[in-house]
């Protein structure tokens, strides 16, 4: 069933629009025997592109050319929509037009009376033989009918720039080539295919890449929500599939805002907020990734709306973000504001949550209003098992030392990583009591909370 949302975003695409796509794909080629590749191609773990080739009997109309425009309506969901084939062509009479197999067996498959109204009879009905090849099927369907069927096939890529950007499952190594090979033919301006060679263990978290296809070219422009960047993808960390993501967090910013990006990458968040006019601090522990950052905010002109730092990620929470903060709460404590801090490193971020606990004084906020705006952290984290979404409030309240309550803003799922394994952004604010409490003290108040839930859950049961 449709929900409202999506009836309401139909509702803003034109109906023939609309009518058009569907009829598009309104017959899967798939499912049709004689439009798959052969079946010899099974297995095939180098690519021979030869070996696709295929004769079938296709069903077509042959009509005067006077006739097409008053014919094509007639028949437009029954056509035969391949790669790189013409459906209508001209021949010598006039126009022939293809049909799809699956639903046209015979002259009786087709609106015969609203065609002998345009002059178009059995006579103009035929079967004859095409030729198919390589060049006809799509990527997907290409690596469908090679791919053992018995197992899963390739789910899903990354596109950034010109690289194709896998991440092979065991069984699908043996075809790697192969695979390459097909996307790079398939997929437009397509030159660089490589597969996530290990998990992401070093100090940088950059992917480490194998090349499986094409050539060896890893600097790539790629544009993410309307901002351009550039990067040497083989040195420093982007995911594609975070788009969504960085937009929310983006969005929620206002021009004036504050935004401390402690593990900011070439800028996904950095960037587009300093574009938006926020005070950014971003900082990145790799220097590849930093010379990225710098490039990214000089090419969208966003340099005086942000200082960019190249230090570990507790050392910039614990100076750069905590004398910036505390000089902007001493200037503007009577402005109208939002501060965010986001931590984007979800294997290890909340790791650096414990940099927070007593960042500061008693005596230093003394002198300060009561009423402050407190930085709202953004910190990501993944979380393996059953309810991954208590997991990784667990997780963070571990690392932060503190059991949140009022201060717990939100628990976002981001995107499932891999079988219960899910990304998390968890949102709290930070508190006077919580950046002046000393660690020791915290863990106690944390024990002690946790202690009282469990009594509570216990009393209930009993009851």
């Amino acid at each position: 069933m449709f929900t409202l949302t999506v009836l309401k975003r139909l509702s803003k695409i034109p109906y023939l629009l609309r009518i058009s796509k569907r009829l598009r794909h309104y017959y899967r080629n798939m499912d049709c025997t004689e439009l798959q590749p052969p079946s010899s191609v099974r297995g095939m773990n180098v690519l021979q592109r030869a070996e696709f080739q295929k004769r079938i009997q296709i069903p077509r109309l042959k009509v005067p050319e006077s006739h097409v425009q008053r014919v094509i309506p007639l028949v437009k969901k029954l056509l035969l929509k391949m790669e790189h084939l013409q459906p209508v062509r001209s021949v010598d009479s006039g126009r022939e037009i293809l049909l799809h197999p699956l639903p046209v067996k015979s002259w009786q498959s087709l609106p015969t009376e609203a065609l002998e109204k345009q002059q178009v009879t059995e006579d103009n009905f035929c079967h004859a033989e095409l030729e198919l090849n390589y060049e006809n099927w799509s990527a997907n369907e290409i690596l469908k009918s090679v791919l053992p069927a018995n197992e899963e096939g390739l789910s899903s890529f990354s596109r950034i720039g010109h690289i194709v950007h896998l991440n092979l499952r065991d069984h699908l190594l043996p075809y790697k080539q192969l695979i390459g090979e097909v996307l790079r033919d398939k997929l437009p301006n397509c030159r660089t295919v490589v597969n996530k060679a290990t998990t992401i263990d070093n100090t940088y978290r950059n992917f480490q890449l194998e090349l499986i296809c094409g050539e060896p070219e890893y600097q790539v422009e790629t544009k993410e929500n309307g901002i351009p960047f550039e990067f040497d993808f083989s040195k420093v960390y982007w995911n594609p599939r975070l788009s969504t993501e960085h937009e929310r967090i983006v969005k929620i910013l206002q021009p004036g805002d504050v935004l401390y990006d402690v593990f900011a990458g070439v800028g996904p968040f950095s960037v587009p907020a300093a574009k938006k006019r926020c005070h950014v601090l971003a900082n990145d522990l790799n220097p590849v990734s930093f010379q990225w950052l710098q490039h990214n905010a000089k090419r969208n002109k966003c340099l005086p709306n942000i200082q960019m730092y190249n230090t570990d990620g507790r050392e910039f929470i614990v100076k750069e973000l905590r004398e910036d903060l505390l000089q902007r709460w001493r200037a503007t404590a009577d402005k109208a504001y939002s501060i965010h801090i986001t931590m984007n490193l979800p294997a290890m971020a909340v790791e650096f949550l414990d940099a927070f606990r007593a960042l500061y004084t008693t005596e230093e906020l003394a002198e300060l209003p009561e009423h402050l705006i407190y930085p709202q952290v953004h910190v990501y984290a993944f979380a393996k098992g059953e309810d991954t979404k208590t997991l990784v409030r667990q997780l963070v309240e571990s690392n932060l030392g503190v059991v949140l309550d009022n201060e717990l803003q939100g628990i976002s799922f981001v995107r499932n990583v891999a079988p219960n394994k899910d990304m998390y952004r968890v949102s709290f604010e930070l508190t006077r009591q919580l950046l002046t409490t000393p660690k020791q003290a915290l863990r106690k108040r944390a024990a002690e909370e946790q202690d009282e839930c469990s009594e509570a859950a216990t009393k209930v049961k009993c009851v």
